[in-house]
């Protein structure tokens, strides 16, 4: 398997996962449960998950009036796109 095969792999797990983990959050939220720490969140989306993050945003309402989140995630996913790119021209 090539570099790029693992890195489309990862990055569609790691996707994948963070939109389920925001999810799960709102749920719980909903049902006053123990929560996911927002660091977590960001960290998934930093970690690569940042289309995952938005779309579990969109998707299920959550954290879409934290400033931290209602622009950090956006600026995370405009910083990675610019990041792959730069790696795509190189």
């Amino acid at each position: 398997m090539s570099a790029i095969q693992l890195i489309i792999i990862y990055l569609i797990a790691i996707n994948v996962a963070t939109f389920c983990t925001y999810g799960i959050d709102k749920w719980k939220a909903k049902k006053s449960l123990w929560r996911i720490r927002e660091t977590a969140l960001l960290g998934l989306a930093v970690l690569g998950g940042s289309v995952g993050a938005w779309l579990g945003m969109k998707v299920w309402h959550h954290k879409t009036q934290h400033k931290k989140f209602k622009y950090g995630i956006p600026v995370i996913l405009a910083a990675q796109m610019a990041l792959a790119l730069y790696l795509v021209t190189v």
